[in-house]
């Protein structure tokens, strides 16, 4: 095959990322492709500022933060075994997972 696949990783919860990660590593690793990463990308920040009262103070307001983690990882020369361990590998549900051949 001989081709690179780069997987990007998504979530809110840094923790599942950084295992899901390692997981991927270490199953592709054992098939014998050439991983690097992962590579953690910056973090994107979405601040939310809410009024706390319907209609009467409008000095008193609440913010909220909504962090998205994103890792990246790259595999080099792999093959049909590196694939097929790639389909089977069962991530947790709060991780967004896209490939690129």
């Amino acid at each position: 095959m001989n081709q690179k696949i780069r997987i990007k990783l998504k979530s809110y919860d840094h923790n599942l990322v950084d295992k899901s990660a390692e997981k991927i590593v270490k199953t592709v690793k054992s098939t014998g492709a050439v991983v690097k990463g992962p590579i953690p990308l910056p973090t994107h920040k979405r601040i939310f500022t809410v009024n706390r009262s319907t209609f009467v103070n409008k000095k008193s307001r609440e913010q909220f933060q909504l962090s998205s983690f994103q890792r990246l990882i790259d595999i080099y020369s792999s093959t049909a075994k590196t694939v097929d361990a790639l389909m089977k590998l069962e991530l947790p549900s709060g991780v967004d997972v896209s490939i690129k051949v």
